[in-house]
């Protein structure tokens, strides 16, 4: 007569299923942060377009487009060659570039006047700001003072102060993000630094993504396309 085979035991079973929960639970997190990378990866790449795609608008008209009439329309809010705002959202209709950010979230975009109610000239006036915070926390201007022509903003994937496609308004960034209120509130002066989780950090915690056009590469974009002498 043969012998009849064990079988496993409950602690046994508990044992494997402990081990497969851990092993999946350390895969899990990797995933995870690989996914979030991914999308600030495709989020700069977008940036970049964007930026690439103000300076060909700039080059084809002879100045930088206004910002988008509204979250739902993304033809640039111009009337009778004057633009009608300075900060909004990044006219994405006019320019042919992705409506969103990874997160699903309408980029910010700042623009000095001069560059953008006129056409632009060798002199020009910038009046945007890009700050950062050094190694002791203080903000220290990252551009030249007023240096910087226009901004294209990102806030990240916690979404404090940005708006979604429908035009809802998501949280505003806690009190104790000051760096990202000045990129959800500010006109002329915005901080690009480290992305940071510590809300205890100078200027609290950080995911926007901060990015400019070069005044001396649009200008020079614009002198060899024949738009500036």
């Amino acid at each position: 007569m043969s012998k009849s085979q064990p079988g496993f035991t409950l602690i046994e079973i508990a044992i494997v299923l402990a081990i497969l929960a851990l092993l999946v639970g350390g895969l899990l997190v990797p995933l995870s942060a690989q996914i979030d990378q991914q999308k600030i990866v495709d989020t700069q790449k977008t940036i970049d377009l964007g930026k690439e795609a103000l300076i060909g608008y700039a080059v084809s008209n002879g100045y930088l487009p206004c910002p988008a009439v509204s979250a739902t329309n993304g033809n640039e809010d111009r009337t009778s060659g004057v633009c009608n705002k300075r900060v909004g959202f990044l006219p994405w209709a006019a320019l042919g570039t992705p409506q969103l950010d990874s997160w699903g979230h309408l980029f910010r975009y700042s623009v000095s006047p001069a560059f953008s109610s006129s056409p632009i000239s060798m002199s020009s006036a910038t009046d945007i700001t890009i700050q950062t915070r050094d190694a002791s926390g203080n903000l220290v201007n990252l551009s030249n003072s007023g240096g910087i022509p226009a901004v294209v903003i990102s806030h990240g994937k916690d979404g404090f102060g940005a708006t979604n496609a429908q035009g809802t308004a998501q949280m505003a960034p806690p009190s104790s993000n000051v760096d990202e209120i000045t990129n959800a509130t500010g006109v002329t002066t915005f901080v690009a630094r480290t992305q940071v989780t510590d809300s205890n950090s100078n200027g609290g915690a950080y995911d926007d993504m901060a990015d400019w056009l070069s005044p001396y590469l649009l200008v020079n974009r614009m002198v060899q396309a024949g738009r500036l002498p």
